[in-house]
């Protein structure tokens, strides 16, 4: 059977499609900054408390009253970008979601879970003791388990030739265990969560006032510590997937191949960088490249989709209907979510980090 035959025709845009891909962007940076330091910080706590049973530290108490609010804002950071992903290539993930739609639907529960379980990680922390380690380390398990899921889906779009394995396996539990790729994407995405998240321990303990300095900068240097670790592991895991990929997806006879190989060297030095400054215990310029390599990393992500699909499909095809004023009403609402978000994250910030306080001062009594 010929794949094509199986992709959707895709209903025409309202504005040009540069608009979109340029949403798309601004809000899957915001939500994989958000997404890596929920899934860095719950890995960093469950290895913590593995390592220190008996005393893990203020670390975790802190990690522990911040994991819902994290949890929260990474899911309503990610709606925007899933519709984005879905308003540019939703024939094709509409399609993938189908093919492997009992897990699709499956991260609904799973993320419930993991939500409730980062609430007793958090509310029960001073009582249940040994129980923090069995706590955490499931919701961590639980949304490493989403992160494949979503990572699963994302490359099946890709792969149309993948979809006639459907009809072999009609009950929407397809998965593709079998593309190269999958694995080190996977890998890639997981090991870079730890980066940011030690990163964002040292960046919180820069900032965080009041504090003895000494104890700051023993968890800066903690937090520097796994984020160098981390990146260092990452680069060989990227090195993998890079080889990983099919013959000719990057071409550097395209313009095409050589956006995404500019993209992938700027973000290798930027994180190079970053990972020096973050050994010499410069928390605030590593914070800066690391933010620039994860932007450039998610260009060359998005150019990546593009040679994949371009066999098949290209957004620059897509039939345009010109309709400005869903996208102008679209905008103002975003704008004013983006200044909600962010008054409720400082409230949040300000909460969590007033009971943190408190609890280090009766752990000092």
């Amino acid at each position: 059977m010929d794949p094509a035959t199986l992709i959707p025709t895709p209903d025409p845009l309202q504005v040009p499609w540069g608009w979109f891909q340029l949403l798309l962007t601004i809000t899957i940076f915001l939500h994989i900054l958000l997404m890596n330091m929920m899934l860095g910080g719950a890995f960093i706590a469950f290895a913590r408390h593995l390592t220190h049973p008996e005393d893990p530290g203020p670390l975790t108490r802190m990690i522990s009253r911040r994991l819902p609010f994290t949890i929260a804002f990474t899911v309503n950071f990610g709606v925007a970008p899933l519709l984005f992903v879905q308003v540019l290539y939703g024939h094709f993930m509409y399609t993938s979601s189908i093919l492997m739609a009992s897990f699709w639907l499956l991260i609904i529960a799973l993320l419930i879970a993991a939500y409730y379980l980062a609430y007793i990680y958090s509310y029960r922390y001073e009582s249940m003791q040994m129980g923090r380690t069995v706590t955490v380390g499931l919701s961590l398990l639980l949304l490493l388990l989403i992160g494949f899921f979503i990572t699963s889906n994302f490359v099946m779009m890709m792969l149309p030739d993948s979809w006639v394995r459907y009809f072999d396996q009609p009950g929407g539990t397809l998965l593709i265990f079998s593309d190269p790729t999958i694995v080190p994407r996977y890998l890639h995405f997981v090991i870079s969560s730890v980066a940011v998240g030690g990163l964002a321990i040292a960046f919180y303990y820069t900032l965080r006032p009041g504090k003895d300095r000494e104890q700051a900068s023993t968890w800066i240097r903690y937090g520097c510590t796994w984020f160098g670790g981390a990146s260092i592991l990452n680069f060989g895991i990227g090195f993998w997937f890079f080889g990983s990929l099919p013959p000719g997806t990057v071409d550097l006879s395209s313009t095409t191949g050589i956006l995404i190989t500019v993209c992938l060297l700027a973000g290798m030095v930027l994180a190079g960088l970053a990972i020096i400054q973050a050994f010499r215990i410069k928390v605030l310029p590593a914070t800066w490249l690391i933010l620039g390599s994860i932007f450039t990393m998610l260009l060359a992500r998005d150019l990546l989709r593009a040679a994949y699909l371009k066999p098949w499909f290209s957004v620059g095809d897509l039939p345009v209907t010109p309709q400005y004023s869903p996208m102008i009403v679209f905008l103002l609402f975003f704008v004013a979510g983006l200044a909600l978000l962010a008054w409720m994250a400082h409230l949040a910030c300000r909460g969590s980090g007033q009971v943190v306080a408190t609890g280090d001062k009766e752990e000092r009594s």
